[in-house]
């Protein structure tokens, strides 16, 4: 009898051990749709102007280490999303990478690093951006010919920013910050998120540059032509892609460090502000 209750009591112990360990198995991985945000660029420009499908924005900052952009930037970003978006609520999270040990990237590698560390997607009624800042420069660079790269788009929600290239060009310059450099960066690449200059948004009358596609021909406009790497003043080619993606805009540093101090010396902002035709051209697609 004592023999029985023995293996009675082993047995309903290896029962109990058994739904333990069942019970501490990790969930399945809730699965992300991300076809939303893995469109052209231009494609999402009136989600992110108006609210009739999303209220919110979300913005992941992913920057390699010591890479961080600066508090300024990301403040002037917000700034510039709530002056042209209808969006009630603007939130960013920060998320802390290595380095990924290259020398200079191309957009294969960026899209590649965005599909590994990339977690903000939309979700309900909120539209996520990712935001890569690297300490690589753009492959199709030319340091000698003084053609460079600040930032590029590449996707409905996707950037790059070479904050290596930001803050070399910021050290030359005794009158523009990294800061300033950062903002107009990252406010002219979102400018093509909107879909400027006819890249999602049509124009209300027409302002696209003949020589630089998808960027404005009115002076002093932050989508101005001569800031497209490969526009009129840049003959040098795009950054290119093996499979096919490739960047709607590549960002000339010397452009925009031209603008830049143009604008500082005549006692204006820094950071130029869009013209009248862009802003017509959001507002007629849902934007202010």
């Amino acid at each position: 009898m004592k023999k029985k209750i023995i293996l009675y009591s082993l047995f309903c112990l290896g029962i109990i051990i058994s739904c333990s360990k069942d019970s501490d198995d990790t969930p399945p991985t809730k699965n992300v749709d991300k076809s939303a945000n893995l469109l052209a660029t231009g494609a999402s420009a009136n989600d992110i102007l108006s609210n009739t499908n999303f209220d919110d924005l979300l913005i992941e900052i992913a920057y390699v280490t010591g890479f961080r952009p600066t508090t300024t930037s990301i403040s002037d970003l917000e700034n510039y999303l709530r002056q042209r978006t209808f969006k009630q609520n603007i939130d960013f999270i920060y998320k802390e990478l290595e380095s990924p040990n290259e020398e200079t990237l191309v957009v294969d590698e960026i899209d590649d690093l965005e599909q590994e560390n990339r977690t903000a997607y939309n979700d309900g009624k909120t539209l996520a951006f990712y935001i890569y800042f690297a300490d690589a420069p753009s492959d199709g660079d030319d340091v000698d010919e003084g053609l460079v790269t600040l930032g590029a788009v590449y996707r409905n929600t996707s950037m790059v920013i070479y904050e290596s290239t930001v803050r070399e060009l910021a050290s030359r310059s005794n009158t523009i910050s990294i800061a300033d450099v950062e903002s107009a960066t990252m406010q002219h690449e979102f400018g093509h998120l909107f879909g400027l200059v006819n890249l999602g948004t049509t124009p209300v009358n027409d302002h696209e540059d003949s020589e630089a596609e998808n960027h404005c021909n009115i002076t002093g406009c932050l989508m101005r032509a001569e800031l497209q790497f490969g526009g009129p003043t840049n003959k040098s080619s795009k950054v290119t892609s093996k499979s096919g993606l490739h960047s709607a805009c590549d960002l000339s540093g010397m452009g925009m460090m031209k603008l830049l101090q143009q604008q500082a010396s005549r006692g204006l902002p820094v950071v130029p502000a869009l013209d009248s035709e862009c802003i017509l051209d959001l507002q007629s697609n849902g934007g202010k």
